[in-house]
């Protein structure tokens, strides 16, 4: 069985429904994965735009997911499971897709990372560089999925 991550909320590409974004509720879309590699300790998610103006763009960043845990239900919140970081937007959680109006489309990947620890050691409110450094020589596998959003 491969690693594998989806989403009831939207098909792989496809846009993304307004309520998981700026312009509806904002609520993270609920998550769903299996498959993972032996040997997996905990989960790492992290949600990005790399097409944001600037550069990659953070939208949530969430580490220490137990192994146990196979899925997210949508509107997840903080201290449901695992630890979350701050995102781009300077708060913790999930940011729902924001691109500039007439920017075009941005692609919006939800990367699910397995790793051979329970535990990073990061603190809350850590950020991407600090999640970065600390998944080095961790990571068992990685999936993801991929959804749209454009505002017009």
């Amino acid at each position: 069985m491969s690693f594998r991550l989806t989403t009831p909320a939207f098909a792989e590409g496809a846009p993304i429904p307004r309520l998981h974004t700026c312009e509806g509720a904002g609520l993270s879309p609920a998550l769903e994965w299996s498959g993972e590699p032996p040997g997996t300790r905990s989960f790492v998610l992290i949600v990005d735009d790399p097409d944001a103006p600037g550069g990659v763009w953070n939208h949530w960043l969430l580490w220490d997911i137990p192994a146990a845990v196979h899925s997210l239900p949508q509107g997840f919140g903080a201290g449901q499971a695992g630890e979350s970081g701050t995102n781009d937007f300077g708060r913790l959680g999930y940011g729902g897709p924001c691109p500039p109006k007439g920017h075009g489309p941005h692609r919006y990947y939800f990367r699910l990372h397995a790793l051979d620890l329970a535990s990073l050691g990061l603190q809350r409110g850590a950020g991407r560089a600090a999640l970065d450094r600390a998944l080095k020589g961790h990571v068992l596998g990685a999936t993801a999925c991929m959804g749209r959003y454009e505002r017009k």
